[in-house]
């Protein structure tokens, strides 16, 4: 009997294990699927990967220790392999007065050691999971009471640059839910800081159900790539907007010359003397410069005079 019951707890351990590495898998790609942002300024490729692996950051800036908890550890030896698993909390936290926030960028909010306290939190995951199907949700203190609403999901993230003149400074991640009574929001700013993570810190309300807040992260760093320029350079672009002139003219005096003056054949041509001219006119010009070239050295070998021994 004894036997039995500890095969049941390695059994349940271990799809408690599988559940576990099945979920991170899961999340880590739709996470990247809605987390990437591109953008390109001066033949220049920013690329964003907010889920993007760090070396010290594996999910990127996806949190895995909003307020983290392993105390929990469980061991299943199964013959040959040792297996460990534990349970964490995926969200970030930041208060305000008497407003508290709970957010998970890219992906929707985990809790397994201290879940959010509501009056109501149906839209959510309901008041025995609540926060856990949805990305963002915030509590205001109503009579005693934290009321919880939800302002955020995964599906609906939008992403763009903090500042288009500095494309490298980081990326903003709006998420918005429409409820029954409001449409809410929140605006998190992932500013660039290779330095390891910072914040979030301060909570800013900027409308009737809008809230905004930033974080400092090394995934709010590009990627930046040099793209070749493709097209006309300024120096092809001038050759022809000389061309395009010089045919206007061309074109211009022929049918001046034509009409008007009633000439025919090649005298049409404005300045026709001149034009087939140009070729000797060139010749000569090049020869000048050799001759002149040539001259001092000529010059040079003439100072010697003979010796008859």
């Amino acid at each position: 009997m004894v036997a039995r019951r500890d095969l049941l707890k390695r059994h349940l351990l271990l799809l408690l294990l599988l559940s576990t590495i099945s979920y991170g898998a899961l999340s880590l790609n739709s996470a990247s699927a809605i987390c990437d942002f591109s953008i390109t300024d001066r033949n220049k490729l920013y690329n964003f990967n907010l889920a993007s692996p760090l070396r010290k950051y594996p999910h990127g800036v996806l949190s895995e220790d909003g307020i983290t908890n392993c105390k929990d550890i469980y061991a299943v030896m199964v013959p040959g392999i040792l297996f460990s698993a534990y349970v964490v909390d995926k969200f970030y936290k930041v208060e305000e007065n008497e407003t508290v926030l709970w957010f998970q960028l890219c992906d929707v909010m985990l809790f397994n050691h201290d879940p959010p306290r509501c009056v109501d939190c149906l839209d959510c995951g309901g008041p025995s999971h609540c926060g856990m199907n949805c990305s963002a949700l915030v509590a205001n203190n109503k009579g005693g009471y934290p009321e919880c609403t939800t302002i955020g999901r995964a599906s609906s993230i939008i992403m763009n640059i903090i500042d288009k003149q500095k494309p490298h400074m980081g990326v903003i991640v709006k998420m918005s839910n429409s409820g029954q009574a409001h449409n809410c929001s929140l605006t998190v700013s992932v500013i660039c800081n290779e330095n390891g993570v910072q914040g979030p810190y301060a909570l800013n309300k900027t409308g009737t159900c809008d809230y905004a807040t930033e974080l400092k992260h090394p995934s709010g760093c590009a990627e930046i790539a040099n793209i070749h320029a493709k097209g006309w350079g300024w120096f092809s672009t001038f050759v022809l907007i000389i061309l395009c002139l010089f045919g206007a003219y061309l074109l211009a005096g022929a049918v001046y010359r034509y009409f008007f003056l009633g000439i025919r054949g090649l005298e049409v041509l404005p300045n026709l003397e001149f034009w087939t001219s140009l070729p000797h006119k060139i010749q000569s010009f090049f020869a000048s410069l050799v001759r002149r070239f040539r001259r001092p050295s000529q010059g040079h070998r003439s100072s010697y005079s003979s010796v008859n021994f």
